[in-house]
């Protein structure tokens, strides 16, 4: 029927902080649907569309994690097969078409299929969709088997705000037999499911709750792939289906149990059979979801993926008694299965089963030392009291160690947890998250065109705007970039989510011009500021606070300071030393991921970057942590492009001929056709000839960011941090020039100091508190390093070095401490010759020296019970006291220190055999009495 195949998009959602995942087919066409995307990009050509798209459904809306397995039809991962039409067919042919495809090319009988439509709203004045089940009856549906759903069945909605419509949905009847099913439909039966959805968009949804008509009608429809599979192998089950049996065989021939039997509920004893649809549906998310590029991580997308690889791992060792490897030994199955659909999957497989191994066994070992903390937390709890929610909290948080488990281990211990104080936990942190990505919505109402004011430009023949002026800037004959003035007519204003043509002093607003030199923050690259002038009135500046394009519009956002009109003439004034920084790091940030690959590998692949004028980050693929070597040759890759100034060479070319050149390095995005290839030190003519290599021996992007002219402006560039976000995918920040300049310097210093403290440290002071002193200085220079913008391999070094000192200055003191402690134990003993209780007052810098002089004078006479003060210049005085293990249980060290340091106002604690404690010096000579009597009550 006219339709283009288009490939799935990632699982990862593009320009969509809102989605964890991608969780229907029609994610990667909201631009379309919302009328924002670019006029001169291919997804604003298309007009009938057909595809098959991976989605993810965990986390978030959709949250099905803990219903996989306990059923036989729920999934995290699943094949959703779509059609679209964008502003071309409507009902008549989207129903007709599904109808044929079902009933005459599948053969699926049509007296098992029924199809429901919208019935219709009062409250929103709504009335029925007529329309649509006229569709059905002319197509020859019996009336009996067309029925009419409310609101929450047969009305679909993007979210709160946006597009929407009534749908249409295809119900099947695994049962037949000529019986009527109607009144299972929409009843949550397991017998009647529906297989089709088809929405019609007709309708946008206002903020204030309102339906209006939306300017283009579009048809969005989705059939589960698992679902039609089990009706056209006649199978009740998706996991019966060849989707599944090969994975769910090789999960029997990996654990040697019994074998899979479909059971759910209490028949499968056990939950064996709940474990194998577990694995299997696990395995699969997990295959595309690393393909995709998210990793099992801490947060959003990445943290649920942990979740589901950790819900997986528990199933296979705890359940299925599989070996550790179980997992990682499936993907070669899901590949065969999925791999033909989706190729991505075979040229991963290796980096899959390596991600999967590596997670299993942290999450194995995180298992074990939770284990630990849970036994150790019991001992020390004093009884009939609830285990501390903070405890679990951070086993949860911190060891992802599941909630159930928690209870499990505590169950068996006959012990409960506090459920009221973890809760509070749970809804502080909700809060907290609260904050995150939607926290920003609003401020940019101004620069987001909605649905409707897009369609009135456009019915109104605004012309997009021409941006072309941004490339206009030239290098002067000192070197100086020099940026073409820019004048411009005011199209049309936007404000409180309406076009309008005048809008006055001290009101902020959107600007549309029909042409701007401003920047428009897209790829990665943030906007231009600056300011605008009425033509002729110089003292007048309208502030441009920032600018987005949206449809083709260039908006830029302004706060008024007079009146400003449509049909205003401006000259517009980019803040230069702005734009200038920007340019500067975005050609740095092409010569940077030039340089990894270079460094690391071919497979080095970038996954997102930003670009600002302070500063350019860069996230790409990554086996492991990036070594101070690599950091240092990717750098040296850097300064060699700086130093050859290499020119860097710009041209809009068309796509298809763009995406011939190999070697390419683009990110996953849409991009307007012609595009704009960047490529340093080869012009691009010779960089698209069919047999051109050049794009494998240097920087060619494919990019519509501004660029530097030459390299050598950028002057020098260091990587000042460098961390993996998540296993696989690393974080580099950069900076250049001048602050390149200065981390190096700063640098520089940071390694003098480091050097003058390893040789004050190698004179070995034999004072505690000099040594105490340089241990002091370490820990203030690590926190230094740590917080300051140096090369981030000169951080590494430099860490490395003070970690030693840090070990070295703490084996010293303690070595000094012990030699203290044993000359005044000496002392003590040769005082108190064989005396069963030694009670005394002595000099020592710390209660850690206090203590190894009670450890020492007990070692030296074991039946000796040891209670020692040490008054302080500051007026408090220590305690440390052991009692001989002869005298136990009778007389107990703790008791012995509360009744001392109680004396002295004071605070103390500790165990049958050493306690320690504090106190106030005025009450110290009552507390030697109260020691001396303490211990004889005892004895």
């Amino acid at each position: 029927h006219g339709h283009r195949r288009l490939p799935s998009a990632p699982v990862r959602p593009r320009g969509d902080p809102r989605l964890l995942f991608v969780n229907a087919g029609m994610n990667q066409f909201k631009p379309v649907f919302l009328g924002t995307a670019h006029p001169r990009s291919e997804l604003a050509q298309h007009r009938r569309v057909v595809n098959s798209q991976k989605c993810v459904r965990a986390g978030g809306k959709h949250n099905d994690l803990e219903d996989v397995g306990r059923d036989t039809y729920h999934h995290t991962f699943f094949e959703m097969l779509g059609n679209w039409s964008f502003g071309d067919y409507f009902k008549e042919e989207a129903c007709s078409m599904a109808w044929e495809l079902l009933t005459e090319v599948y053969e699926i009988p049509r007296d098992r299929l029924y199809v429901t439509y919208f019935g219709g709203d009062s409250s929103l004045g709504l009335s029925a969709d007529e329309e649509c089940r006229d569709v059905w009856l002319r197509l020859g549906v019996p009336a009996s088997h067309v029925l009419p759903f409310p609101l929450k069945d047969n009305f679909w909605e993007m979210g709160d705000t946006g597009p929407c419509g009534p749908c249409t949905e295809i119900h099947y009847d695994h049962v037949g037999g000529g019986r009527n099913a109607a009144a299972l439909v929409n009843q949550g039966s397991p017998d009647v499911v529906e297989i089709w959805n088809l929405v019609f968009m007709q309708y946008s949804r206002e903020v204030e709750g309102n339906l209006l008509p939306l300017p283009q009608r579009h048809v969005d429809t989705g059939m589960g792939l698992e679902r039609l599979v089990t009706v056209l192998q006649h199978k009740r089950s998706n996991y019966d289906t060849d989707l599944f049996t090969p994975i769910l065989d090789a999960i029997h021939k990996g654990c040697g149990g019994p074998r899979y039997q479909g059971l759910v509920g209490d028949a499968d004893v056990g939950r064996v059979n709940m474990a194998y649809r577990v694995v299997a549906d696990h395995v699969r998310t997990l295959c595309v979801c690393i393909t995709d590029g998210i990793y099992p991580g801490l947060s959003g997308a990445e943290l649920v993926l942990r979740r589901i690889l950790r819900r997986a791992v528990r199933f296979c060792s705890e359940v299925l008694h599989a070996p550790p490897g179980l997992l990682a030994s499936l993907v070669p199955t899901v590949v065969e299965v999925l791999g033909d659909a989706y190729p991505e999957l075979t040229k991963n497989a290796d980096q899959i089963m390596d991600i999967i191994n590596e997670n299993e066994a942290a999450f194995l070992s995180s298992l074990e030392r939770g284990r630990h903390i849970i036994e150790r937390t019991v001992q020390q709890m004093e009884p009939f009291t609830n285990f501390p929610a903070e405890v679990a909290w951070s086993l949860y948080g911190n060891l992802g160690f599941p909630l159930d488990l928690i209870d499990l281990m505590l169950e068996e211990k006959g012990i409960s947890l506090d459920s009221a104080a973890f809760n509070e936990l749970v809804l502080e942190d909700a809060k907290r998250k609260a904050g995150g990505p939607q926290a920003g919505h609003l401020e940019d109402s101004n620069t987001r065109l909605d649905v409707h004011s897009l369609a009135q430009l456009r019915s109104n023949d605004v012309p997009a705007t021409d941006d072309s002026p941004k490339y206009a800037y030239t290098l002067g004959q000192h070197g100086q970039y020099e940026f073409s003035p820019c004048q411009a007519t005011v199209l049309m204003l936007y404000r409180d989510q309406s076009l309008q043509k005048e809008v006055g002093a001290g009101q902020r607003c959107g600007v549309i011009l029909d042409r701007t030199n401003f920047y428009a923050e897209q790829g990665g690259q943030a906007s231009d500021q600056g300011y605008m002038i009425h033509l002729g009135q110089q003292d007048i500046l309208f502030p441009v606070e920032s600018v987005r394009l949206c449809g083709g519009y260039v908006i830029h956002e302004v706060t008024a300071v007079e009146t400003l009109r449509a049909g205003d003439q401006v000259q517009l004034f980019v803040d230069e030393a702005q734009r200038l920084a920007c340019m500067t790091n975005h050609t740095a940030t092409h010569v940077l991921n030039f340089a990894l690959r270079h460094v690391l590998g071919d497979n080095t692949e970038q996954r997102g970057s930003h670009v600002t004028a302070e500063q350019l980050r860069f996230d790409f693929d990554t086996k492991g942590p990036v070594t101070v070597e690599q950091l240092q040759q990717v750098e040296q890759v850097v300064q060699d492009v700086i130093k050859r100034n290499e020119v860097v060479h710009m041209a809009e070319v068309p796509l298809t001929l763009a995406r011939r050149v190999q070697g390419l390095r683009a990110v996953d995005e849409g991009y307007p056709d012609p595009v704009r290839i960047v490529s340093l030190g080869v012009p691009v003519e010779s960089v698209l000839t069919c047999d051109s290599e050049a794009a494998m021996q240097t920087s060619v992007e494919l990019c519509c960011g501004t660029h530097l002219l030459q390299t050598g402006a950028m002057e020098d560039l260091t990587i000042i941090n460098e961390r993996q976000l998540v296993k696989g995918i690393s974080r580099v920040i950069a900076v250049t020039g001048g602050q390149a300049k200065k981390a190096r310097e700063v640098g520089q210093c940071l390694a003098m100091e480091v050097d003058s403290l390893s040789l004050r440290m190698k004179q070995r002071s034999t004072s505690i508190p000099e040594m105490q002193k340089l241990s002091k200085e370490v820990g203030q220079l690590t926190k230094v390093l740590t917080s300051t913008a140096v090369p981030q391999w000169q951080r590494k070094e430099l860490q490395t070095i003070l970690r030693a000192l840090q070990r070295t200055a703490n084996t010293a003191i303690k070595k000094l401490e012990m030699q203290q402690a044993a000359e005044k134990a000496q002392s003590l003993l040769a005082k108190h010759c064989n005396q069963p209780v030694i009670i005394d007052t002595v000099p020592a810098d710390s209660l850690s020296i206090l203590m190894k002089v009670v450890n020492q004078l007990c070692d030296k006479s074991p039946g000796t019970s040891v209670l020692l003060l040490s008054p302080q210049v500051s007026g408090e005085v220590l305690c440390a006291c052991q009692v001989s293990k002869n005298c136990l249980p009778v007389f107990s060290a703790a008791d012995w220190a509360v009744a001392v340091c109680t004396q002295m106002e004071g605070k103390a604690g500790g165990s049958p055999i050493v306690a320690k404690g504090s106190g106030n010096a005025k009450g110290m000579q009552g507390a030697l009495t109260t020691a001396l009597e303490f211990a004889q009550s005892k004895l």
